[in-house]
């Protein structure tokens, strides 16, 4: 064995591994200058990260490597080859064979050419000769005429599309050399196609907007070996380093911010004082943010614009004067006779209100009779002839809103993958209705206002003292804090004989106030050492597995909690392994495990937060096995989505919220983001029974402390008031 620098030509023949972290591939060894097979008695491999590569391998490229090379003598049944491995080069590079034979295999073996095998691609060339390239590199009726002479029109589709996936590599091997990672390459060259490398060298600081951290462009920008040598004090660098910091806390939920929340990344990023008063005073990039020179707030441009329509759009519909309807009594009526009780004055008022009003919203915490409000106003407007569209953020809330009212109801992405909502040619008019939205945040909510028709009715319904959405903004609790949408809020909580005492219990800490009795009726709290509080959770639920879900607060406590259980419910359930290239891996998912969902593929009917059970581990070509969602549906598990399911017995709470469970093990631990309204949050997941698993001390503090759920700058209120 040993190691030295050293540069290889190389085709490739196989790829035996490829993750999201890691890509392996080998080829035979090509004469430099020259595409015939090297005669050496050897084979190359590479490893790298995706991210380090202008594209991904496939049979018949070519690249070309130099760096750190590893030689290593492999037998190969009765031979002995060299192997030539380089990890993580120093340089490599991709391109097209340029030459008919090579070029002939290429094409045919490239999944890009669809529908061209080696008959096909051996006409072509003979067709077009030195010419191929100029042919295919665009697109033109001149170009498609001489390609009809050995190609049908889908495979001439096939032949454009394939060709401009590798016309790119110019640009990505030099943006590759430029130490552009792959996944910022390839949007960029899908935003600024051929103009990308003139873009970059315009402003480098651009490849922040396509996801490139600061410190990286900014160790590009200011290299003393590269052609940008941006100085520090040049505006580009200060803008960008200020639109990164106000971008930053924009990633925490806010939509607009202000010079002192700024300044401290502004600091990090730029190390002196002077520079960042100069970052202040810079022209900046008004496509990006807006500043308002009454309150010094930055406002980001696409949150502003954002905010405007939203706020425009709800306030269009409030104060709409158009809404006498001589059958909104008698439907009331009807509805109200199918019950079995008589709603109270307030639940009465949020009927009418509903009924009476183009936009309105139903509000409360839990037991207050929300899902009882919601099902008259809807069973009123079923009976005036209104199609209803029910949706909630996740599958399994709006599989139990489906339950609650008796509508067909739908995920909020499957309703913005439909067709717009329109009026109808039999002018049927519409209802919207969004449960849970206080978890619909601000860009969701953009695009549900602009995917329906102005004349749609709404109906959100929530609790606004919830924990705010996982992205900007805080729609519902804004629209309930300007008043200036008709609201009712339902805050008696209604004791029924033989009832949980969680909604009691929950509003106590939503007021900040410690329960006088830690454990009554359905809820149990388990003093427990932090570091015993995994294993407690763990006792608890294999009491009730069937039942039960555990809410924590990391991710690394989730983590643990997962594994414990996994070990205790199921140690024994076959293990999930998978074949890829002739090497087999295994995740540490078993037969019959809790799955969740990390990420969102809607075109499989999932979304992050999804859960499930993992009902089939037996691999069968590009199947591993199957999923069986809470709601029913089937998910299929592929190699895309092997990097987004893990355990799902313990889920943090954002994974939670929208969903309840029967049974729920709260692991409580003071941090963060563990306030009241996470206590409150948790607390209301629970169907029928609530475990508390922590200190008694940490109980009190956080229900205490007032909540920060809240705090966050959002400016559609002030839009709403006006």
């Amino acid at each position: 064995m040993n190691i030295a620098m050293h540069e290889d030509q190389m085709r490739v023949t196989s790829i035996p591994f490829t993750s999201s972290s890691m890509v392996i591939f080998s080829g035979v060894p090509l004469k430099k200058n020259s595409y015939k097979i090297n005669s050496g008695k050897y084979y190359v491999t590479i490893k790298a990260d995706p991210d380090t590569i202008p594209v991904l391998p496939a049979i018949g490229q070519h690249w070309t490597v130099k760096g750190t090379r590893l030689v290593e003598d492999m037998e190969t049944g009765d031979y002995v080859m060299q192997q030539h491995t380089y990890e993580s080069p120093e340089h490599i590079e991709c391109s097209l064979p340029e030459t008919g034979e090579q070029l002939i295999r290429f094409i045919a073996k490239e999944s890009s050419f669809k529908g061209i095998g080696e008959i096909k691609a051996r006409a072509l060339w003979e067709s077009l000769g030195k010419d191929f390239h100029s042919v295919v590199a665009n697109d033109t009726p001149e170009s498609r005429q001489r390609l009809r002479d050995t190609l049908s029109e889908d495979s001439i589709d096939s032949l454009f599309e394939g060709y401009a996936k590798y016309k790119n590599l110019a640009y990505c091997n030099w943006m590759t050399e430029t130490q552009i990672p792959a996944s910022v390459q390839q949007r960029l060259l899908k935003h600024h196609g051929e103009q990308s490398i003139e873009a970059i060298k315009n402003n480098p600081y651009v490849l922040i907007g396509f996801g490139m951290p600061f410190q990286s462009v900014d160790a590009i920008a200011t290299s003393s070996t590269l052609s940008f040598r941006v100085s520090p004090t040049d505006d580009r660098r200060l803008s960008a380093a200020l639109e990164v910091a106000i971008r930053k806390e924009i990633d925490k939920g806010h939509t607009y911010t202000v010079q002192s929340k700024v300044r401290p990344t502004l600091n990090k990023l730029l190390k002196e004082k002077e520079l960042v008063a100069k970052a202040f005073e810079a022209g900046y990039n008004k496509a990006q943010f807006v500043l308002n020179p009454k309150t010094g707030a930055y406002h980001p441009t696409a949150q502003l614009l954002m905010e405007s329509v939203v706020a425009r759009r709800l306030k269009a519909l409030a104060f709409r004067d158009d809404l006498f309807d001589e059958r909104a009594n008698e439907a009331y009526c009807s509805a109200v006779k199918e019950l079995p009780y008589d709603l109270t004055t307030k639940q009465t008022e949020a009927v009418m209100t509903c009924l009476d009003n183009t936009l309105s919203c139903i509000t409360g915490g839990a037991g207050t009779g929300k899902t009882t409000v919601l099902r008259i106003a809807l069973r009123a407007y079923n009976y005036m002839g209104f199609k209803i569209h029910a949706v909630a953020l996740s599958g399994r809330a709006a599989m139990r809103l489906h339950e609650s009212i008796g509508f067909v109801t739908s995920t909020i992405a499957k309703l913005l993958r439909d067709k717009p909502i329109e009026p109808c040619a039999n002018h049927q008019e519409h209802l919207l209705v969004i449960d849970e939205a206080s978890m619909v945040d601000l860009p969701t909510m953009y695009r549900l206002v602009t995917h329906i028709h102005p004349s749609v009715r709404i109906i959100l319904t929530g609790d606004p003292d919830q924990l705010p959405p996982i992205g900007c903004g805080k729609v519902l609790a804004d629209i309930v804090q300007s008043k200036a949408i008709a609201n009712t809020m339902l805050d008696i909580v209604k004791r029924q004989e033989g009832s949980t005492g969680i909604p009691e219990y929950s509003k106590l800490i939503n007021l900040g106030e410690v329960p006088k009795q830690l454990s009554t009726r359905a809820i149990y709290f388990h003093e427990a050492d932090k570091k015993d509080i995994a294993s407690t959770c763990c006792d608890l639920y294999k009491q009730s597995p069937s039942s039960s879900r555990v809410m924590a607060p990391t991710k690394a406590l989730v983590k643990g909690i997962n594994k414990q259980i996994q070990e205790a419910v199921n140690p024994d359930g076959q293990r999930l392994e998978f074949e890829i290239h002739g090497d087999r891996f295994f995740l540490g998912l078993k037969l019959n495990d809790a799955i969740l969902f990390t990420q969102n593929h809607y075109d499989k009917g999932i979304q992050n937060g999804s859960l499930g059970t993992l009902t089939n581990a037996d691999a069968v070509g590009d199947s591993y096995g199957e999923v069986t969602l809470d709601t029913g549906e089937k998910v299929e598990i592929t190699q895309s989505v092997l990097d987004c399911i893990e355990l799902g017995y313990a889920i943090t709470l954002h994974k939670a919220q929208g969903s309840q469970f029967p049974r729920i093990i709260i692991a409580l631990q003071t941090g963060k983001i563990v306030d009241r309204a996470w206590l409150y949050t948790a607390l209301t997941r629970a169907e029928s029974e609530i475990h508390i698993v922590g200190s008694a001390e940490d109980l009190r503090q956080i229900t205490e402390r007032p909540s920060n759920a809240h705090g966050r700058n959002s400016y559609l209120v002030e839009l709403l008031k006006d």
